[in-house]
């Protein structure tokens, strides 16, 4: 039962939070006064609240062994069959853990949400069900989804299939490892930084982060919610089509959804792209420190195929994209920490469906545990909340403001040409970090890669990895962006440039 505080509470909560000094005989007179409102609180506790449905009967699962999970990819196993027939009909499906599914453990990557089993399942994993899709299992992802590396999940790093000391990248580290493999033939990824398209790039996968807004989050963990990104990674652009037709559309609970425009996917693959015109841009190659000669190389001469299909490719210049990480910096590290920190991955000021009993089992495993926070979450939310607390939120605020400006360069070239093209990653997949590393490698390995995937979830445009080559054994990545909503364009690209076979990434060992 909600109480009201003692006035020794009072007055400290008064002190700590807001700079308030309250006597004894203030804090009575308070306390009495909240009354009236702690009564509305209690009644709450007598109503229930209405729930997201589970329509398909299922057994909990289990967690394999590593005979069975060489990648370290899977956190659960489980079998959950939907509808008798569907477009996703004959298709295993693997659900990162960031994604409720009702009955089956969830992690998150964070072992303060350990022992967490939702009661509900995400509107993507019904949509999935209904579309005739079967649910394999829970993909290991990072510590809160807060890495690009797949060395910090508290169930240990996930190898890349190619080479099973690098990295498979994150945070969707699990269902890009899992698809590559042939595990499973498609796997949901989320994205706030790149997350992916991080590990499809490194994985040799087809990713594709779609319009913002454009597939429910109803159900997923958040990060930001004007950075929060759900999608398909499949071993092919045909089947990303499939589950991306599957799961699109608005479900009326997700505040991200506004206007959505929902377009015939598998469809647009039968078009020609004939007359296309591709920006190749120039600040995506290059990039001080990071990029490396082969993956630009092996990104510019796939870039030349598209000539070869009628396509009109020509380099174009947008300034503000080497940027766009910095006004993501702000947004991710300031709205992370009051949303997913603070907000107890819920926050406020939204409507829409909130997921009150995973913000329960977080808040009882973050108050209690918060040593066992990741070194990028910690990072993130000392960062942010000094940032708060020294400049009261106005470069949270600025960086929103210059989104839009963001947003407007890239359409301004967008009118120019169909889809943007760069580097998915401007580097190969990279050693994962031993187990003694010291943070400054832990945290470099983690966030080093997403100046190019970052600046598109802040812009909120569709943006694609492509596998377009290898390199030392490993895949390379080329991005296509596109306008807002034309998802339809970037999968018949993407689709024209698999069907020529030029560049086939190796095939993974397993």
């Amino acid at each position: 039962m909600v109480r009201v505080p003692d006035p020794g509470r009072l007055v400290e909560l008064a002190r700590s939070a807001f700079g308030l000094r309250l006597t004894e005989e203030e804090a009575r007179s308070f306390a009495g006064l909240m009354e009236a409102s702690i009564a509305s609180y209690r009644r709450l506790d007598q109503l229930a609240e209405p729930e997201l449905p589970v329509k398909y009967p299922r057994t909990g699962g289990y967690r394999p062994g590593p005979e069975e999970n060489p990648l370290n990819a899977w956190y659960y196993r489980c079998s959950i069959k939907g509808a008798g027939e569907g477009p996703l009909a004959g298709k295993r499906v693997a659900i990162k853990d960031n994604v409720a599914v009702a009955g089956v453990s969830m992690m998150n990557g964070s072992s303060v949400l350990e022992g967490y089993v939702p009661a509900f399942d995400a509107t993507i994993v019904t949509r999935i069900l209904d579309a005739g899709g079967e649910i394999s299992g829970k993909a290991v992802c990072e510590h809160l989804c807060f890495s690009g590396g797949s060395h910090t999940s508290d169930t240990g790093p996930v190898l890349n299939p190619h080479d099973h000391t690098r990295s498979a990248g994150g945070s969707s580290s699990g269902s890009a490892a899992l698809v590559a493999a042939g595990e499973v033939e498609m796997a949901i990824g989320g994205d706030q930084g790149g997350s992916i398209r991080i590990p499809s790039c490194w994985c040799g996968t087809y990713g594709l982060k779609p319009t913002h807004g454009l597939v429910p989050y109803t159900g997923v963990f958040p990060i930001e919610l004007t950075l929060d990104h759900v999608g398909p990674i499949a071993a092919s652009v045909s089947d990303v089509a499939l589950l991306l037709s599957a799961i699109a559309g608005e479900d009326g609970l997700d505040p991200r959804q506004r206007d959505v425009r929902v377009g015939d996917y598998p469809g647009a693959l039968k078009g020609g792209v004939g007359g296309m015109r591709i920006g190749v841009v120039r600040e995506g190659f290059g990039l001080p420190g990071l990029s490396e000669e082969d993956v630009d190389e092996t990104v510019r001469k796939a870039a030349e195929t598209f000539r070869e299909l009628g396509v009109e490719v020509e380099e174009i210049s947008i300034p503000l994209h080497r940027d766009g990480i910095h006004i993501w910096n702000a947004i991710a590290i300031e709205g992370a920490t009051e949303l997913m920190v603070r907000g107890n991955g819920m926050g406020t000021n939204w409507e829409g469906h909130y997921s009150t009993s995973l913000l329960d089992a977080y808040w009882r495993g973050r108050t209690a545990l918060p040593g066992e926070l990741s070194e990028t979450v910690k990072l993130t939310m000392l960062t942010g909340q000094y940032m708060r607390e020294a400049y009261g939120g106005r470069y949270y605020a600025k960086a929103q403001n210059l989104a839009r400006t963001l947003r407007a360069a890239y359409d301004a070239a967008l009118e120019e040409v169909d889809l943007l093209l760069m580097p998915t990653l401007p580097m190969k997949a990279t050693p994962i970090p031993a187990p003694d590393a010291p943070r400054e490698e832990v945290v470099a390995r983690a966030l080093e890669m997403i100046p190019n995937t970052a600046p598109f979830d802040v812009s909120g445009h569709p943006a694609m990895n492509v596998p377009c080559g290898a390199s030392e054994g490993l895949p390379v990545g080329m991005m296509l962006v596109g306008k807002k909503w034309a998802e339809e364009t970037v999968l018949r690209a993407a689709h024209a440039f698999e069907q020529t076979g030029s560049y086939r990434v190796p095939s993974a060992p397993g």
